[in-house]
């Protein structure tokens, strides 16, 4: 072959490998520290960057994006003496690449041992109570520490989170039965509560009802005893406009007796002493309609002397009691009341009907029937 063709080759491949090795292309988000003869040179851009073959070389290669790294459980002892495990997560971002590549020689190693030295200096000072109730307080402070102390990095921390806080296990049981105690404890207190509300409102609904009921009854009362008043007055006025006489008022009166005794709350009955003239004032307004005929006869006189004298026997006791020595009850002397009050209302009128048909002409006496 050709030693000029050779040469050519030769040339051709040397060309393509210096061109190639010239040029550099970066990612986006990345970042390439260029060294040139073991010293740092410059740090390449994301795009097209152009280098001197063997002269220049990437030292190292850096994603300039937000960083998540999980640390491990660490111990750490409470103020109390209590040893809980404690593991974080950190988010970091790199904004120097060279002072992440030469300014420590593992910057997430550095990050991760700083971290635990923070969290047993602030949770040292802390009991088990505060260290579970204040995280905020806790990723704050470790913020500050590790923000100060990574800057000269090129990191910058955007944030420090605890994931986990693991106590001993006789600690959590003892937690969780604190815990539970304290959920029947509300429980007992809500049920109490539910309690005394549910009794205020049934009083409130009783008070309210027995209110309601006692106001019912007091407007059913006045209105009954106002319907009561008028019909008073209605049946007074009645009385003195159509002018009535003795004679009707002692009929209604008679009338009315039975009604006395047909309650079920009376104990005795008592008879007034006026029933006698009421029935004499009847009986003789029946007789005064044959006083044009003359006076009756003896015998009829001395028939409605005995019917008066019976009519006395009827109705002439006083009053008749429970307790009373004929040994009756108070439903039976109420009875036997009204039934001697009805005979001599019906005997009244018997007697004052005979009187009339006597005096009548033409028409037989009783004394003849």
């Amino acid at each position: 072959m050709d030693p000029v063709v050779i040469l050519i080759l030769v040339a051709a491949i040397v060309v393509v490998f210096l061109a190639a090795a010239t040029v550099r292309i970066v990612p986006q988000a990345r970042r390439y520290n260029i060294e040139r003869f073991g010293r740092y040179r410059r740090t390449l851009q994301p795009g097209l960057n152009f280098v001197l073959p063997v002269a220049d070389r990437v030292n190292t290669k850096l994603d300039v994006r937000e960083q998540v790294y999980s640390s491990d459980p660490k111990p750490v002892i409470t103020e109390d003496n209590l040893v809980v495990n404690i593991d974080t997560v950190l988010y970091y971002q790199i904004t120097d690449p060279r002072a992440a590549a030469y300014e420590v020689a593992d910057y997430l190693h550095a990050i991760d041992q700083l971290t635990v030295t923070t969290l047993r200096n602030v949770i040292g000072s802390m009991d088990l109570e505060g260290t579970l109730t204040s995280r905020e307080e806790i990723n704050a402070r470790l913020r500050a520490v590790l923000d100060d102390a990574t800057g000269k990095w090129g990191i910058r921390v955007n944030r420090v989170e605890i994931k986990a806080i693991d106590p001993p296990n006789t600690i959590k049981e003892a937690m969780e039965k604190q815990m539970r105690a304290e959920r029947d404890k509300r429980a007992a207190i809500l049920h109490a509560e539910g309690e005394r509300q549910a009794k205020i409102l049934t009083a409130e609904g009783t008070k309210q009802k027995d209110i309601l009921e006692a106001q019912g009854t007091q407007q059913a009362m006045i209105l009954r005893a106002d319907g009561e008043s008028k019909a008073v007055e209605l049946v007074f006025q009645s009385v003195h406009r159509n002018n009535a006489d003795a004679k009707v008022l002692a009929y209604k009166y008679l009338e009315t007796l039975p009604h006395l005794a047909q309650s079920d709350n009376n104990t005795f009955w008592v008879i007034p002493g006026e029933l006698t003239e009421a029935i004499r004032t009847v009986t003789g307004a029946f007789g005064d309609r044959s006083e044009g005929t003359g006076p009756p006869p003896a015998a009829q006189r001395e028939d409605a002397t005995d019917a008066d004298a019976s009519d006395k026997d009827h109705v002439g006791a006083p009053e008749v009691e429970a307790n009373s020595t004929l040994a009756l009850d108070a439903v039976a002397a109420a009875d036997e009341a009204a039934k001697q009050a009805a005979v001599a209302v019906s005997d009244a009128k018997a007697e004052a009907e005979a009187a009339g048909e006597a005096r009548l002409p033409g028409r037989p006496s009783a004394s003849d029937t």
